[in-house]
């Protein structure tokens, strides 16, 4: 039990008054206090900082007292004089001619019943020690070995466990630097701070300072595994140990060394990996001083200049009302987040999200920085260094690459030793591993270009752990919808300029649901080539290709599972699953809760405030995302009953309970947006109840049920990630099962599959409609380019005219009433049909054009083959 503390401070009435005041905004870290309450219980405790500091041990000392912590009775190196709140008799003491040895001292309060002390490790070197002992400058200078001679002494002589604690105040979140300034040799670098120093960022950030400890040393036992060792080994070894733990823990929140911009740029251009690269592009010296000035221009325009968070806080009043006015708000997996702050001290992160707006450059530095957490360096298309926003993004931690290398081998050599030097540095990257904005709101297939460069960066240095973190960002509604809905549907992509950033100024009138981020479970390179049966320090260039595109697909797959589901996705899905023009509020509420009650069947996560912790169904949720849509004109609301007086005729009724809705044609393609982020967890039972569906005779063969399943998942193997051909049937066996679990489909007498008897008031039939419902456009899309394809009978075309024909041939059959969702009108959807029809061998490409395969080169077999997809397409009966 932990004895009772006393206060030792009876004479410093001017201190009292003080630290009341100024320390009393500190946030501690976690469940800090907690665990300081733990450590002093069962040992007694010594604080350890990194560096002299009145002000930290003021704060120190004085969050002991309000929170009845043993109170701390030595600091070494204090200098206070008569504001030392340790001094029993300040102004004798500062007239005595002679005092106790602070070794005496240590221990003399060690012994003292329920008390602690506080060691500083280090002192920051003033202007003679530069001049004697320049070289030590950023390493601070070493005293009071003596006092750590005394603790190993104090230990051996008891039972009790001295628990050596690093504690790290942070009054500034800005890293340390590389190299000397002017004013270091008076305030001491900012690596090891004089007390003026620290007290300069106390007053500069007052209320923002934060402390947090270390992984604590437990004297004895570290005796214990060292029982041969010498004093001054022990004493070293001590030492190290904990400015380790200490340094960890602090660059856990400040990021790397900083260094300038030129300083970076000659560490690229001279690293080994870099010159061995231009010796194979440049064969004389000439040629290597204009590619040396090529390789220094190129890195200029693509650097990152990181300010140590200065952008990030200057913006963070300005990105608080954005998520409050764009949005409703934000919600962050809080136990990932613990997850990554616990990992960080141990490695640094490739942060790898889900990609569908601009404000995902925002969402994951934002959440990081409120969590003090290190900010990333993002990778960025150079479309988006316009002025004056690329400035920002530069100085917040962007840096911008091409698109595409083509053939610039010497362009690819200056990314691919940007990217390792800052790996090297301890610098976490954040990688959009889809390479573009999702315009459809699904998951795009991964790219493996930058992430091979990352994981060859990786594997290049095995001095720090690093973890790929998969990452989900969610929305109910999607900011650049509707100018997605103009590319969707045949438009050209817009540049991104000052003139398109001010336009867009209009969706601050507008709201748009809630922002949700979710982590998944971080992978290593080590795990991955577990699973592969790999050996990380004998990989060939075919192995190292596999180890990229397992990873990749790890992650694609970690994004997919820990998407949560939203209101305004849900709500979406509903409303555009529905095979009427209009559904009630009190239906569309029903659907919506049919639709969870699934989702959570298959282990989705769900956003905070969708559902109750039991799961039911927040009704007020989806009152909420109609009202939403509503008001950006995405469908129209009519009332069943005549309005009141109160109300006009013409007004629009609110979202609610005698309502109905009607989904404008026109906008269907936004909702669908909303709608795709979560279609992924329905793909599988999407497939196979449109293959249920196409057989007329109401049952089917399980082996022939599983052939159409695999035919459709290589068809829209663009669209879903549902997994290879060899992995299929297990998918299907365990959709079948659940689906048959839950009434949905049933065996016959004979082992047939069939509908089921159903649940939650649908039978199994209506389930199966509502399933094949989800995807229906897409496979209309397909039947759309199919119709197209008739072009080719005339001739080759490039891929880009065959889709330009098809958003025309698409129109026309949605007019025609042939299309029944006008969002199969899409020129995402179109160009992975075009994909799938080639590696189908319907199409194949002759010099850069598209032409017909010789089996479909006749006008009936493309009828034929348009008419097979339209199989998939034939339904009876309605929801």
């Amino acid at each position: 039990m932990m004895p009772e503390p006393s206060d030792p401070r009876p004479t410093n009435p001017l201190y009292k008054a003080l630290a009341a005041r100024l320390f009393s905004r500190i946030t501690l870290h976690d469940n800090w206090l907690e665990q300081q309450r733990q450590y002093a219980t069962g040992a007694t405790v010594v604080h350890v900082l990194r560096s002299t500091s009145f002000v930290d041990f003021l704060a120190l000392d004085q969050l002991m007292h309000v929170h009845s912590l043993p109170p701390i009775r030595f600091a070494n190196d204090l200098g206070l004089g008569v504001f030392n709140p340790l001094a029993r008799d300040a102004i004798s003491n500062v007239f005595a001619r002679t005092r106790p040895a602070p070794a005496d001292r240590l221990i003399d309060a060690l012994e003292q019943p329920g008390s602690a002390a506080l060691l500083f490790l280090r002192r920051a070197p003033g202007v003679l020690d530069i001049a004697a002992r320049g070289a030590r400058l950023r390493r601070g200078i070493r005293d009071g070995d003596e006092l750590i001679d005394a603790l190993v002494a104090l230990q051996r002589a008891s039972d009790r466990p001295i628990l050596l604690v690093p504690q790290i105040f942070l009054w500034t979140r800005r890293p340390d630097t590389r190299g000397t300034r002017p004013l270091d040799a008076l305030l001491g670098p900012r690596e090891w701070p004089s007390s003026m120093r620290v007290l300069g960022q106390f007053l500069s950030s007052y209320g923002n300072g934060s402390l947090r400890s270390g992984a604590p040393l437990n004297l004895k036992e570290f005796l214990e595994e060292w029982p041969d060792a010498s004093e001054a080994t022990l004493r070293n070894k001590l030492a190290y140990s904990m400015l380790r733990r200490l340094e960890r823990e602090r660059r856990s929140i400040t990021g790397p060394v900083d260094k300038a911009p030129d300083r970076v740029r000659q560490e690229i251009l001279r690293s080994r990996r870099f010159q061995n690269a231009l010796g194979k592009l440049a064969a004389t010296p000439e040629q290597r001083r204009n590619a040396l000035e090529q390789a220094n221009l190129m890195l200029q325009k693509m650097q990152a200049l990181p300010d140590g968070g200065r952008t990030h806080r200057a913006l963070e009043v300005v990105l608080d009302r954005i998520f409050q006015r764009i949005y409703h708000g934000l919600d962050v997996d809080q136990e990932g987040l613990k997850r990554l702050a616990e990992l960080n001290r141990e490695g640094t992160f490739i942060l790898l999200p889900s990609h569908k707006s601009h404000i995902d450059y925002l969402v994951v530095s934002y959440v990081f920085f409120k969590a003090k957490l290190p900010l990333p360096l993002i990778v960025a298309g150079e479309n988006l260094s316009f002025f004056p926003m690329g400035g920002i993004f530069r100085r917040g931690g962007a840096f911008f690459i091409r698109r595409t290398f083509g053939s610039d081998r010497l362009y690819t050599a200056v990314v691919d030793a940007y990217v390792r030097r800052q790996i090297k540095d301890g610098y976490a990257i954040e990688l959009f591993l889809e390479g573009m904005r999702s315009r459809t709101g699904k998951l795009l297939m991964p790219k493996f270009g930058l992430l091979s460069m990352i994981v060859s960066a990786v594997l290049g240095q095995d001095s720090r752990n690093v973890f790929f973190v998969p990452i989900s960002i969610g929305y109910e509604r999607i900011v650049e919808a509707e100018s997605y809905r103009k590319e969707i549907s045949g438009g050209d992509k817009v540049q991104e300029d000052a003139a398109g950033l001010l336009s867009a100024t209009d969706v601050l009138r507008h709201r748009y649901g809630r922002i949700n981020l979710q982590f998944g479970t971080p992978q290593t390179l080590k795990e991955i080539a577990l699973q592969l049966g790999f050996s990380l320090q004998s990989l060939t260039p075919k192995q190292t290709r596999n180890l990229v595109v397992r990873l990749g697909n790890n992650v694609m797959d970690e994004i997919a599972r820990v998407t949560a589901v939203t209101p305004g996705a849900l709500t979406a899905l509903a409303l555009l699953n529905h095979h009427r023009r209009s559904i009630t509020h009190d239906k569309l509420v029903l659907h919506c809760e049919r639709l969870l009650s699934i989702l959570h069947a298959m282990g989705a996560r769900s956003a905070p405030g969708l559902a109750t912790n039991t799961g039911v169904l927040r009704r007020e949720a989806i009152r909420g995302a109609v009202q939403m849509f509503l008001d950006a004109n995405l469908i129209d609301a009519h009332a069943t009953q005549e309005p009141s007086a109160r109300r006009s005729k013409a007004a629009k009724p609110p979202a609610g309970s005698g309502s109905v809705y009607t989904i404008i044609d026109s906008k269907r393609v936004e909702l669908d947006t909303s709608k795709n982020i979560i279609i992924h967890f329905f793909a599988e039972r999407a497939l196979l109840a449109t293959a249920m569906l196409a057989e007329a005779r109401g049952s089917i063969d399980k082996a022939a049920l599983q052939n159409r399943v695999q035919y459709l998942a290589r068809l829209l193997k663009n669209e879903f990630r549902i997994g290879t051909d060899s992995e299929l049937d297990a998918t299907v066996d365990r959709c079948i099962g659940a689906m048959v679990v839950c009434g949905e489909l049933e065996f016959t007498a004979d082992g047939n599959l069939q509908p089921g008897p159903g649940h939650d008031g649908w039978s199994g039939h209506k389930w199966l409609l509502a399933y094949a419902a989800m995807t229906r456009n897409f496979l209309e899309g397909y039947r759309i380019l199919a119709r197209t394809l008739s072009a080719l009978l005339d001739g080759a075309l490039p891929d880009k005219e065959l889709v330009r024909k098809a958003i025309a041939t698409g129109q026309r059959m949605v007019q025609a009433g042939e299309i029944e969702r006008p969002e199969a009108v899409s020129k995402p959807v179109l160009q992975n049909a075009v994909q799938a029809f080639t590696d189908q061998s319907v199409l194949k490409a002759v010099k850069g054009d598209l032409v017909l395969a010789d089996e479909f080169a006749t006008a009936t077999a493309l009828q034929d083959f348009e008419m097979q997809l339209a199989t998939y397409l034939e339904r009876e009966g309605a929801l």
